[in-house]
């Protein structure tokens, strides 16, 4: 009983409801326009890295936790974050190597689950 209260209910539902968010807007860019999933996965990586660049999505991931952190905006956010520390240590190659090296993680495990997924799924190829 310890550990349901400890939970922090506040930040459970700060997470919720910035991740429910963010899926809400994928889901009307899927049905309100002729977007392809690839053009919003891009457009998502490209808003968290701008954002983050900038400086704004800190304060987004600090608010919401993972809710801001598990979409694709917050692996743009990371990309971001590792190259601008890359390069602050490193020069002009820590563009390259910076925001690769800081998702090491989320790449990988995505690689992974992603084939995980394949082999228990039937993909299927998206009608127009």
């Amino acid at each position: 009983m310890d550990f349901i209260q400890s939970i922090d209910w506040m930040q459970l539902l700060r997470c919720f409801a910035v991740g429910g968010l963010i899926c809400i807007i994928g889901q009307i860019l899927i049905d309100k326009t002729k977007l392809t999933p690839a053009r919003i996965l891009v457009t998502f990586v490209t808003t968290g890295v701008i954002l983050g660049a900038i400086g704004v999505y800190k304060y987004v991931i600090d608010f919401a936790g993972c809710g801001a952190t598990v979409p694709l905006t917050g692996f743009g956010a990371n990309l971001a974050k590792g190259t601008i520390e890359a390069v602050q240590s490193q020069g002009l190659i820590g563009a390259f190597i910076g925001g690769v090296k800081a998702s090491a993680g989320g790449i990988a495990a995505a690689v992974f689950f992603g084939y995980l997924a394949s082999l228990v799924a039937k993909p299927k190829i998206k009608k127009q």
